[in-house]
């Protein structure tokens, strides 16, 4: 379906086992660190799956996995911010007032490049794919407005994400869950549809085999930013509602 705030929004609410998923997220923050990093990696495997024509859900499996996936795209991340962090440093130590200015822009760049390597690498679960910031910033050029768009709904689900502070600590981490699934959704919704990242796009040779789904039923296999694909007879549910539970609703 195209990207809008409404199939982005209720993206992770879509069924009774994607909010299972964000609540086992939001439980997951509650260990400093780790749990934030599993996050990330939750989020990373959820899209690969949906990038090759699997349910996105169940996705909370294979543990290490995720910590690996999720170290992987926070160290890209340290490496685009670094230049605005020295900036901002050296800007504090010599109290030099031009370098905060130019420590903000680099910052902002950076984050505006961050997606630019994360679908690709939902896709290939290659770590090359990561650590190259000016490879990010062509993809993120070369997305068009709808990259922009994609961070219209993310900074809307961002301001809508402290909501949850109105129901205390457990709120918010439900709420930034939601969020950051809302934000991974929107960006890679972009940039699979730009750059055609499916799954006869490139060579099977060297990319991990995703873990095997639960047997009994059928389930039906999801396609970022585009119509479901038709029930596939041989492969199993992995929910026992009768509704298809793994396309946008």
């Amino acid at each position: 379906m195209p990207l809008s705030v409404r199939t982005s929004f209720r993206f992770p609410l879509q069924s009774s086992l994607a909010r299972r998923e964000v609540l086992i997220g939001a439980l997951w923050l509650l260990v400093p660190i780790v749990g934030w990093l599993l996050n990330m990696g939750h989020r990373i495997m959820m899209t690969h799956r949906m990038q090759h024509g699997l349910p996105a859900w169940p996705s909370w499996r294979d543990h290490p996995a995720l910590l690996k996936h999720g170290t992987i795209t926070f160290l890209g991340m340290v490496e685009y911010h670094l230049p605005a962090i020295l900036c901002g440093a050296a800007a504090l130590k010599w109290e030099i007032a031009w370098l905060h200015a130019i420590a903000c822009l680099l910052w902002i760049a950076a984050t505006v490049a961050v997606p630019g390597y994360m679908s690709h690498y939902c896709f290939s679960l290659d770590p090359r794919e990561v650590f190259d910031p000016l490879r990010a910033m062509r993809r993120v050029v070369q997305g068009g407005r709808a990259y922009w768009h994609a961070w219209g709904i993310t900074l809307l689900a961002l301001a809508s994400s402290f909501v949850g502070l109105a129901a205390f600590g457990m709120g918010f981490l439900i709420s930034s869950v939601w969020f950051w699934q809302v934000a991974g959704f929107s960006f890679a919704t972009v940039f699979t549809n730009a750059f055609a990242l499916e799954p006869d796009c490139s060579s099977d040779k060297g990319r991990p085999r995703l873990p095997a789904d639960p047997v009994g039923g059928t389930k039906t296999r999801t396609r970022i930013g585009g119509p479901p694909a038709e029930r596939d007879p041989i492969e199993p549910q992995t929910h026992g509602d009768t509704k298809e539970q793994n396309h946008l609703p």
